[in-house]
């Protein structure tokens, strides 16, 4: 038996062999799939945008006008004016002097931190931090050591050892962590940043849109904008399209633009997909009561599961439930998928072992009465323990 073939048969013995479950419809906090309707409680479109009117609308204009795609990267023909709009949108919204976009949230990561720390350098990174800011940190040669999550003495004492043996040096974290849910204490990092001369770079990817006076996110609401050297962030999630961007000086853009290879090797995304990002900034500005409920709803679903015994973590949109057992959270997942919800369950390596979960992503289309009604589903489980 190949490796490959090894592989496949232990995933599937433990039950954690992945397979792909398409649908024919999503959107509005609802999947349809063989004629069956659930709830969604998996997708990151927190915000409903995904499906606004003002998004399909200008997509569709921008389409007739320029077609459905770039064809080129950007440095050869493939750039317009429409993506210089955006950038400026999002350097504005980010407190920034500059923005450039990615094509994705991982092309993001991976071509700026490989960009940015080479061979001789260091990075300090949460443990906890995305796949994606651990392929970058990959590539990019730089000695990495893990901090314990949201633990900045741990960070202190790392920075202590060995932040003189190194030329530059980066410290990296999400503002609001995948599968957590949780947020760091930006206002300690920052502190840690200035002591001892690094970078920080922070990923709001889950948090844009959604945080801060403006939806810039919790760089924003923590008031510490000026303090952070490179925001990075998606449009795929609470902003409801696609792409990746990242805001910080002028002189980092430039450099970026000449050294980052998931930017200066890919075809540039269609003008369509820019249209909708800059509609979505939009929007953020003009309905601030979805951010509103959605941060009502989540905290209110929070704490009632809490009521309950069950153990949850988080502070926000993202609301895991620790189960442990791997083969218990499968089945729990399968009950809830015949009484019409979609939530899928987490299990290694994507989470630490014993630490499987239901991570439950609310949106603004949950409104309490379905998340009342999902924590009553839930307690009928033959599997879970209240």
């Amino acid at each position: 038996m190949g490796r490959i073939e090894e592989f496949l048969k232990k995933r599937e013995k433990n039950n954690l062999l992945r397979v792909l479950k398409p649908a024919t419809f999503r959107g509005e906090g609802l999947r349809k799939s063989k004629g069956k309707e659930h709830i969604d409680l998996s997708s990151n479109d927190y915000l409903g945008f995904s499906t606004h009117p003002k998004l399909k609308q200008v997509a569709k204009e921008v389409i007739e006008e320029l077609g459905v795609g770039s064809s080129a990267s950007r440095l050869l023909s493939g750039d317009l004016d429409i993506y210089h709009r955006l950038e400026e949108q999002i350097a504005n919204l980010k407190g920034k002097e500059k923005a450039l976009i990615f094509n994705s949230g991982y092309q993001a990561n991976v071509g700026i931190i490989s960009a940015i720390c080479n061979r001789g350098d260091i990075i300090f990174s949460d443990k906890l931090n995305h796949a994606s800011i651990i392929d970058g940190i990959a590539l990019s040669g730089a000695k990495l050591f893990r901090f314990r999550h949201n633990d900045s003495n741990h960070l202190e004492q790392l920075l202590k050892e060995q932040r003189n043996k190194f030329k530059e040096a980066l410290i990296i974290t999400e503002s609001v962590f995948s599968m957590d849910g949780d947020k760091p204490l930006l206002k300690e990092l920052v502190s840690l940043k200035k002591k001892y001369n690094c970078k920080l770079m922070v990923d709001e990817a889950h948090a844009t849109g959604i945080f801060g006076r403006n939806g810039a996110g919790v760089v924003e609401e923590e008031e510490v904008t000026k303090e952070i050297d490179l925001i990075m962030g998606t449009f795929s999630k609470a902003l409801g399209s696609f792409g990746g961007y990242v805001a910080c000086s002028e002189v980092l853009v430039s450099y970026l633009i000449n050294t980052a290879r998931s930017f200066i090797y890919s075809t540039a995304l269609p003008p369509s997909v820019i249209a909708a990002n800059l509609a979505s900034l939009e929007l953020v500005g003009e309905e601030p009561r979805r951010r509103k409920d959605l941060i009502n709803n989540s905290d209110y679903f929070r704490e009632r599961l809490k009521d309950l015994g069950l153990k949850v973590k988080g502070s926000s949109q993202i609301v895991p439930m620790i189960i442990s057992d791997n083969q218990k959270v499968v089945k729990i997942s399968k009950e809830l998928e015949k009484k019409g919800y979609w939530v899928l369950p987490i299990r290694p390596p994507t989470v630490p072992e014993r630490e499987s979960r239901l991570r439950f992503s609310v949106t603004v289309n949950h409104s309490k009465e379905i998340l009342e009604k999902l924590i009553k589903d839930l307690c009928q489980s033959q599997f879970l323990n209240i």
